[in-house]
């Protein structure tokens, strides 16, 4: 293995994948981090904004009409008027966070963790198979799973100072090692 080049390897179930990654890769792990962050933070700031971001006729009224097989749920969120309030609120400032915490590099496992569960429901929402399974939104989920699973937010970002912090002496994530699934 050349001094460019880093070995990976992982099992699952018995099964062990492995591969290496150029350090040319940290560059689009990165672009990776800024790109969906950009993306969310734009898109949160547009609606929060305008103020007219409201859920409750896309979720009683759109999906039902795309055949998504998650219709009755979505349109059960819809009627429930303490749920839309929330979803009003949580879509807009969530993607405003998920986007500024991938931006700045923090608490990025966390925001790319909700990021995929959004785009998870997005797909679910936007339900549309006429070109097959795989659409933007299932691609997008794909693109904030691989921002986590790298740790995108040691790269230029905070989280490589905040995982470093010292409490009681002793840096952040080994005094507290959950936080591994917060940061990086």
């Amino acid at each position: 293995m050349s001094s460019r080049e880093i070995q990976l390897e992982s099992t699952i179930g018995g099964f062990t994948a492995s591969g290496k990654l150029h350090t040319l890769s940290v560059w689009f792990i990165l672009a990776l981090r800024l790109m969906m962050g950009v993306a969310f933070f734009q898109s949160g700031v547009d609606k929060v904004l305008s103020g007219e971001f409201s859920a409750g006729g896309y979720l009683t009224g759109a999906v039902p009409n795309n055949g998504s097989p998650l219709a009755d749920i979505f349109v059960a969120m819809g009627n429930t008027p303490r749920f839309v309030e929330f979803v009003n609120v949580a879509v807009p400032w969530g993607e405003v966070l998920i986007g500024l915490g991938l931006i700045v590099g923090a608490f990025t496992r966390l925001a790319a963790f909700w990021g995929a569960f959004m785009m998870l429901l997005f797909y679910f929402g936007n339900w549309d198979i006429a070109h097959g399974y795989i659409n933007g939104d299932f691609a997008y989920m794909l693109v904030f799973l691989s921002v986590a699973a790298f740790g995108a937010g040691r790269i230029l970002g905070l989280d490589a100072y905040i995982e470093q912090y010292k409490v009681d002496g002793v840096p952040l994530v080994e005094r507290y090692p959950w936080t591994r699934y917060l940061l990086g």
